[in-house]
This record gives structure tokens, sequence and C-alpha cells, in this order.
């Protein structure tokens, strides 16, 4: 019998078999992009409606009395059933809830809500990945090739991922928002330094510097327009400072609400103060970027070894070789045509 003749073959893989899945990848990213073109929004919409929300409530507990301040915070009843069920189990703590809050208040969640989700979550994501490892690991015996011991690492391994993966995702979002504004800082003091110049009010500043800056650094805008809406509304303007060390878990932002509570006690000059920890926060922003730039030939040591100096060597030795191995093989190197 004849054998079925292929088509083209390139290094081992057929060239039109690769190039049919390589279109479908092209046309599937083309979809993607024009999904993403038409179904575009506005970063900032869900922004100022959450500081809406929050204007709102500051204004609702204003005007109403005590027993109904408790009203104003939204329920949901999915939280709610599971903050019973928690409750059951004597699983909600003070300290601990507090806790979660702030963490999740540092990446940008400021519903209290989802700190029963996350307490929720550590203790179903353990079980959940445990039994899923256990039926894959020891069930189905997907990997004969392990060891008992491999296998219980296996295990171990989903159950503490399910139970850590949680704290992981919030501190790896906590720490994206106090970098981006770790960046805009000292941008936001100089502007809030020209505003104190021009004579305005603390709470009008930190609007100014929020919607000037807002593009540039969303996160850092947010974080001072919500700033403005509580030193408008908040009986004690020391509170609404203190709001903002405790959401954003950065020394920078700290010493600028140590200057602002000092210089609303003692009315000390707002400008000079602000001019001053601008200039470090430059200097430190400076020092950081001096400091990557000294780590860079440290860190493009490996790569420099394993990828580029052995393509070097083929490139500049490999003709030398090729011509020292035909002249100890008694080949011509130039046979005539």
């Amino acid at each position: 019998m004849l054998e079925q003749s292929s088509g083209p073959t390139l290094l081992g893989f057929d060239v039109v078999f690769v190039a049919t899945m390589l279109a479908l990848v092209a046309a599937a990213a083309v979809i993607t992009a024009i999904y993403a073109a038409i179904t575009v929004s506005d970063p900032m919409a869900k922004r100022v409606k959450a500081l809406n929300q929050r204007r709102e409530a500051l204004k609702a507990g204003i005007v109403t009395t005590a027993r109904k301040r408790q009203s104003v915070v939204r329920r949901n009843d999915t939280t709610d059933k599971i903050g019973e069920f928690l409750g059951k189990f004597k699983m909600l703590q003070d300290s601990q809830i507090k806790e979660i809050e702030q963490k999740l208040a540092q990446a940008g969640i400021r519903s209290k809500e989802w700190a029963v989700a996350v307490v929720f979550a550590r203790l179903v994501l353990p079980i959940v990945l445990g039994t899923l490892a256990a039926f894959v690991i020891y069930w189905i015996d997907y990997f004969p090739e392990w060891s008992s011991l491999k296998k219980f690492m296996g295990f171990a391994v989903m159950v503490g991922a399910g139970y850590k993966g949680p704290d992981i995702f919030i501190k790896n979002m906590a720490d994206k928002r106090t970098d981006a504004i770790r960046k805009g800082l000292p941008d936001a003091l100089d502007l809030l330094v020209i505003c104190a110049e021009a004579g305005l009010t603390v709470d009008a500043a930190f609007e100014r510097v929020a919607r000037e800056l807002g593009r540039a650094y969303p996160e850092l805008g947010d974080e001072f327009s919500l700033t403005s809406i509580e030193l408008s509304f908040l009986t004690e303007r020391r509170q609404a400072f203190e709001n903002l060390a405790w959401r954003v878990n950065l020394d920078a932002v700290k010493g600028v609400v140590t200057t602002m509570i000092q210089t609303e006690r003692y009315g000390t000059p707002l400008a000079s103060a602000l001019r001053v920890l601008s200039a470090e926060f430059r200097n430190e922003r400076m020092m950081r970027a001096e400091e990557k730039a000294a780590r860079l030939p440290a860190i493009m040591t490996v790569p420099l070894i394993l990828f580029i100096l052995p393509v070097l060597f083929i490139v500049i030795l490999g003709p030398a070789a090729c011509s020292i191995s035909d002249a100890f093989s008694g080949g011509d190197p130039h046979p005539p045509k």
C-alpha cells in the first residue's frame, strides 16, 4: 500500500497545521480586540459612583438619629446568610474582621460585607481544593509514578493554597494599589502646596488635586476625593485624615496625615510643611530608582550567561569548528560542483 502523501514539514511539524492554528489564534485576538474596543467603559465612572454613595451615606449619618444610622449601611442577603452560618461556629471575631476590612480597604474594596466572604472562602476553599486533590491523586491515581510522600505533599499544597489563596490575592491587589499611590504622591503634594498658597481650604485643595490627578493616578485621586468628602461631612476633621492613613498602607501617607493633623491643631503653615515633605518624597523616589539601576547589572548576569553568551559562541566559533571538523575528517571543505 502506498503511504498517503503529507504536506510540507518544517522541523518535524506540519506547516499547514501550524499555519491554521496561528490563523485561528490571530482571528481570536482580532475578535477580542474588537470586543474590548466596543465595550470600553469610563474607568472613573465606577469610582465616581462609589464616592457619591459615600457622600450620601455621610449625609444620611448626619441628619438621622443614632438608632437610624445603622440602616444607612447597605445589607446583602447573601453575606447575611454567610455571617449567620459562620456565627454558629463562632468563627467571626471582631479583631479578625477589622483586620480583613483594613486589608480590603488598602486593596480598594471598601464594602465591609466582603470581609465575611473572605472568612467564608478561607473555610470553603481548603475543603474544595483538598477534595479535588484527593480525588485526582488518590482516587483515580492520576500520578502513579509519585511516591507516597510526594502525593501527600501535593495534597497538602492544595489545602494550603486554598487557605492562603484569598489573603495572597488581597495582598497582591493592595501592593499594586500602594505602588500606584506612591508614584503620584510627590506630584499631589506639589499641587497641594499650590492650592494652599492660593488660599483654598484643605477639603477644597484635596478635591482640586483629586480632580487634576484623577486621570494620571486614579487610585490616588480616589483616596483624595474620599478624604475631601469626609472632611466636609465628618464632625471631627482629624478622623478624616486618620481614615486616609488607615486605607493606605504607606509611610509617606502617614507622614502627610501627621502633618495635616498638626497643622489643623496648632495652626502651623501648611504650604511650607508640604513643600518639605514633597522634596523628601522626590528624593526618596530618586534614590529608589538609583537603587534599581544599581541592581540591574547583577540581575542581567544570569540571562546574559544562559541565553546571550551561548548564542554568541555558536555564531563566532561555529564556522571555525565546522572547518576544523572537515579538516580532521579528510573531507574537502569546497567540493567541486
